[in-house]
């Protein structure tokens, strides 16, 4: 068994089914004993890990579920070499909410200089990596960061002393102040591998 937990939102996993379905159900008898009770949509009993893509292959079922859990979707996958691998992925709700909220925060910001907006963006960006930066999710790095760029431009063009901003000079405020993506955090088999300044 394994319980991995953050505030009240946790996953319990087990080897064998009756095992998960035995844990469950004491589960919510226990919590109704304090009047609680579990959140109905985010409660799920899945099939997930090394063997759960070959079991469902025999039974005919389609790939495994995912789940998410603290702002990634969880997958069944694969390593290059065909080894079982956990991946991690931005939840596309997240991101899109995500720039969603930057992209009206844009427009309140589009007269400002743009060393101004560089470096505010610089932060955003900066930030977003530091927790999403995971092995596995390289993709939605690139696809975040390609999007903030484009916003960027199309808050920049709206602008008079900026309407001829050509791609050139656009591709020059993008490197200086949007941080290339890169994979921050160590694979979950060296997470205890800490480094702290001093």
């Amino acid at each position: 068994m394994i319980i991995v937990r953050y505030a009240d939102d946790f996953i319990v996993g087990f080897q064998h089914e009756r095992d998960a379905r035995c844990f469950l159900d004491e589960m919510r008898e226990r919590l109704g004993e304090f009047a609680l009770s579990l959140h109905p949509e985010k409660t799920r009993l899945i099939e997930f890990g090394r063997f759960a893509a070959e079991r469902r292959k025999r039974r005919g079922l389609g790939k495994p579920e995912t789940f998410n859990f603290l702002g990634f979707t969880f997958i069944c996958g694969k390593t290059r070499a065909g080894k079982f691998q956990i991946k991690r992925k931005t939840r596309r709700d997240r991101m899109r909410a995500k720039l969603k909220m930057i992209k009206e925060e844009m427009r309140r910001r589009m007269h400002q200089p743009i060393l101004a907006q560089g470096k505010w963006l610089w932060h955003v960006v900066r930030g977003y990596f530091n927790f999403h930066a995971v092995p596995t999710n390289f993709r939605a790095l690139v696809a975040f960061r390609t999007e903030i760029a484009k916003r960027w431009r199309r808050v920049l063009t709206r602008r008079s002393d900026m309407a001829k901003l050509n791609w050139d000079r656009m591709k020059r405020l993008i490197d200086e102040w949007l941080p290339k993506p890169r994979i921050i955090h160590p694979w979950p088999d060296k997470r205890f591998a800490v480094s702290h300044p001093r």
